[in-house]
């Protein structure tokens, strides 16, 4: 008789959030993506040999990630198991200190932890907080921006503004307008000198304001013509 399909892994919320995201993060290796997403559609329930077909990769590589995420959580798949060579700089405690130190805490008198002052807290060499950070893949002078939208009715603008980009009407000239207000209009006080070999080109430090202006921009779905006045 076959073997019963194994059961979906247990995943929170939050666990699923950070999953997402470093499967989507530009940066990301391709092998970690890759394990990040078999511990997803494991957590969907999908059977392991179709996660292997769907992932293009083999049954005993799913089988291996979902054991090692079982078994260490997300730290499981994000550090190989050491090897045979050179024995680890620091121990593994160290290393969870100088993690969870970036993840939640934030240097005296500063707005991120730099590879210095995390050494200098931790008393470790940079070398080893930038070895860590690589290996988890932590960079803390990076922020990224979001904002939650409050209106009730959100997913439905969103629906039928894409599905007007996505399918216009017949002959309907389809346009995606914005605008960017309160842009400086300034200029040298003195005209530009160009540039000359072995000279960058030069202007004054100084500038004349000339008020405000506001630039408005259309793109034409069709086509990719933008459209543009102040």
């Amino acid at each position: 008789m076959p073997c019963p399909p194994a059961s979906a892994l247990r995943l929170t919320p939050a666990q699923k959030l950070e999953l997402t995201k470093i499967v989507r993060y530009p940066s990301t290796p391709q092998a970690i993506a890759l394990r990040c997403q078999v511990v997803l559609e494991a957590a969907k329930g999908v059977p392991n040999r179709q996660l292997a077909r769907e992932l293009a990769t083999t049954l005993p590589t799913v089988l291996l990630w979902r054991r090692r995420y079982e078994q260490g959580g997300l730290a499981g798949i994000l550090q190989d198991k050491p090897r045979a060579g050179h024995p680890p700089r620091i121990s593994a405690k160290q290393e969870a200190e100088i993690i969870e130190a970036t993840r939640n805490t934030k240097p005296q008198n500063g707005t991120h932890w730099t590879v210095r002052t995390m050494a200098r807290c931790e008393g470790v060499s940079p070398a080893t907080v930038q070895r860590t950070w690589k290996s988890y893949h932590l960079q803390p002078h990076r922020v990224e921006h979001f904002k939650f939208s409050t209106d009730p009715e959100f997913v439905h603008k969103v629906r039928d503004i894409v599905g007007l980009y996505l399918n216009p009407p017949e002959k309907a000239l389809v346009l995606s307008v914005d605008e960017k207000s309160q842009i400086q209009a300034l200029d040298r006080t003195q005209p530009i000198l160009p540039l000359h070999p072995g000279l960058p080109e030069r202007q004054t430090h100084d500038n004349e304001r000339h008020g405000t202006t506001t630039l408005f921009a259309a793109l034409n779905v069709l086509d990719g013509t933008v459209i543009g006045q102040c």
